[in-house]
C-alpha cells in the first residue's frame, strides 16, 4: 500500500534549541521532533529515522552533527536566516516550498492516510474518491502548515469542518476525545499512532490519498552542500542500506 525508502544509521549528536553560530566543521540540522517514527523525543533525546540519517550524513561530510530543535513553522525561516544548514524533519517536496528553498533528491516515498475511531463506521471507504465524497459529513483534523492541511483544504472544500492543530499529538487527542471525526496526516505517523493507541480503538483507513516525496531542504545559495547531500543519497540507495535499514524501523516497508 505504501512504498517507503529510507536509510538509517546510528550516531550521536548535540541536541538543542539555541542558535548555533555557522561553522564549517558543523552540520546544523533543523528538526521538529514531534513526528514519530521520523523524528521525535525519547527520554529527552531526539531520535528517529531522520536523526539517524542526519548522523550518517554528518559522518559522510566529515562534520560534527548538531541537531537544532525548532517548531515546524520555524524550520524554513531558520534555514533562510542561516540558523541551520539543512532541514531533516520529514518535509515533503512542494512547488511552493521550492520557491523559497532548495530540495535534495527525494529519499522517501509516502502519502497521506486517515486515522479514525471505530473503523466499522468507515468500512465502505475504499478509495480516495470515496473519501472525498464522504468528507462533507466529517470534522477533519490536520496539523497546521503541513501537506495534509493543504490537501484537505484544497480537496475537501465541502467538509463539515477542518481544524488545524499545532502538533500531531494535539490532533490525536482531539480524535480520541471525539472533537474531530478523522485525522489526516503522513502515513508513517498515522501507522505508528494506530499501533500505539490500538487499545483506544483508533485504526487507519486502508487508503493512501496521494503520493508524496520527502526530501531535505537547503539554501539555494549552498550548491556544494546540495551536491554532497545528493551524492550521499545516491550512495545509500546503491548499497541497499535504504531497504535494509527501513525495515528495522518499519518492518512492513518494502
Amino acid at each position: 500500500m505504501i512504498l517507503i525508502l529510507l536509510v538509517i544509521f546510528s550516531g550521536c549528536a548535540n541536541n538543542g534549541t539555541a542558535t548555533v553560530t555557522p561553522d564549517p566543521k558543523l552540520l546544523r540540522v533543523g528538526v521538529s521532533p514531534d513526528a514519530p517514527p521520523l523524528i521525535f523525543k525519547q527520554d529527552d533525546e531526539i531520535v528517529g529515522l531522520e536523526a539517524d540519517l542526519a548522523a550518517a550524513l554528518a559522518q559522510h561530510l566529515g562534520k560534527e552533527l548538531v541537531l537544532v530543535e525548532r517548531s515546524w513553522d520555524e524550520l524554513i525561516p531558520s534555514l533562510t536566516d542561516n540558523q541551520i544548514d539543512i532541514i531533516m524533519s520529514g518535509m515533503s517536496f512542494t512547488l511552493a516550498r521550492q520557491q523559497v528553498i532548495a530540495f535534495s533528491k527525494p529519499y522517501f516515498k509516502s502519502g497521506l492516510m486517515i486515522l479514525v475511531k471505530d473503523l466499522h463506521k468507515y468500512a465502505f471507504i475504499t478509495s480516495p474518491e470515496t473519501v472525498m465524497a464522504q468528507s462533507v459529513t466529517w470534522r477533519i483534523g490536520v496539523v497546521k502548515n503541513t501537506t495534509g492541511e493543504i490537501f484537505v483544504r484544497q480537496r475537501s472544500t465541502g467538509a463539515r469542518s477542518v481544524r488545524s492543530f499545532s502538533s500531531q499529538k494535539e490532533a490525536l487527542n482531539a480524535l480520541l476525545g471525539g472533537r474531530i471525526d478523522v485525522f489526516v496526516h503522513d502515513a508513517p505517523m498515522i501507522l505508528r499512532m494506530a499501533g500505539q493507541y490500538q487499545a483506544e480503538g483508533v485504526k487507519p483507513l486502508p487508503v493512501v490519498l496521494n503520493e508524496e516525496l520527502l526530501a531535505w531542504g537547503m539554501r539555494k545559495t549552498d550548491p556544494d552542500l546540495i551536491d554532497s547531500v545528493n551524492a550521499f543519497i545516491d550512495q545509500a540507495k546503491s548499497d541497499q542500506t535504504l531497504r535494509k535499514t527501513t525495515q528495522r524501523w518499519i518492518p512492513l516497508a518494502k
